[in-house]
């Protein structure tokens, strides 16, 4: 099929309607089949339960050209089940793993000229989503839910190249002890996005959040988890049970043993010993890392010897070991890619 007509270098991460999207309802205790739409847009009763109680979940995943020219996504089951657990979290009809998939597929499939070509650095980008659809005034789950997943085509993160960030210690708190800090809901995100208009009105790219309870621990940014290298080329990542299991920092913990044979330690990690630190990045899916060179403590400032103009090295090798296997170039584990087209 011929690719739409799009200078793919340049379409920045934005969003983009594309032609088709996936729709599924949950109603009478069950849910319905689902079914495609032309149509970006959604009509709501004004007492609906996500615009009353915020009841929402969502995912983010990608579909790739790879260097062969097949499409995929990676690690989709992965987000399949976070959304599942999320949506129980949040009292909502989880929906189901298969289906989930199924929807990945037929989205992909239905708006494949919107597939960004290999080696554009561009990728389509796909967002399941679930809210609550019904009427609701009392404090409670509503009874109705609709279930969409869309896709655009979205460039590369970094404009110029990965370029080194630096943040600050977040005054703010970005989860409660025993909250919802662990699920990818959208009122998580709500929550943050005061602390992150601080950090950038006050010159920082983003937050760095410490643990609500004790206000010690590194826990994460507002949509994305941390990972250290120390000075003998260790990996270290926070443990935490607000942290958001991320599938990327997952999966570069996994090429980091793996495939790299370095090791990697999950344990707490306190803000006073980023001094000791060689490396730092942020793990999501829209940049898989970002490098991070330089974190200020109200005034102080830590700076990691990896600099603030590259990469660390150990980052690198992260990062070029999994886009290879994302687009293909590397051979991935077992289950990691599929296959769409």
């Amino acid at each position: 099929m011929e690719k739409k007509n799009l200078d793919w270098k340049h379409i920045g991460f934005a969003y983009h309607t594309t032609d088709y999207r996936y729709v599924a309802d949950y109603k009478d205790g069950k849910w319905q089949e689902g079914y495609m739409s032309d149509s970006p847009n959604i009509v709501l009763n004004e007492c609906a339960g996500i615009m009353q109680y915020c009841q929402e979940v969502f995912e983010g995943l990608k579909a790739y050209e790879t260097a062969d020219g097949r499409i995929v996504t990676f690690r989709s089951d992965l987000n399949a089940d976070r959304m599942y657990h999320s949506a129980e979290r949040m009292e909502m009809p989880p929906f189901p793993k298969e289906r989930f998939i199924e929807a990945v597929e037929k989205v992909v499939k239905a708006n494949e000229a919107w597939v960004p070509p290999y080696g554009s650095g561009a990728t389509l980008y796909l967002r399941p989503y679930m809210y609550a659809s019904s009427p609701v005034i009392g404090v409670k789950p509503a009874e109705e839910y609709q279930f969409r997943l869309f896709a655009t085509p979205v460039g590369p993160y970094f404009h110029e190249g990965a370029k080194p960030i630096t943040i600050c210690v977040s005054d703010f708190d970005r989860a409660a002890p025993k909250g919802t800090g662990h699920i990818k809901a959208g009122l998580n995100y709500a929550m943050s996005l005061h602390a992150n208009v601080t950090a950038h009105a006050n010159g920082f790219d983003e937050n760095l959040f410490l643990d609500p309870g004790t206000r010690t621990y590194v826990e994460e940014t507002g949509g994305a988890n941390f990972l250290f290298v120390t000075k003998d080329n260790e990996v270290v990542t926070p443990l935490s049970d607000s942290i958001l299991p991320s599938i990327t920092r997952r999966s570069l913990v996994y090429v980091a043993e793996h495939y790299l044979g370095l090791k990697v330690t999950t344990r707490k990690v306190r803000l006073d010993e980023l001094k000791d630190f060689a490396e730092c990045g942020l793990c999501g899916t829209a940049a898989v890392i970002s490098p991070v060179g330089k974190v200020v403590d109200h005034g102080k400032e830590i700076c990691f010897p990896s600099g603030m103009e590259k990469m660390g090295p150990i980052t690198q090798k992260l990062y070029d070991t999994l886009t290879g296997i994302q687009y293909g170039k590397i051979e991935a584990p077992e289950g990691w890619i599929h296959e769409i087209m």
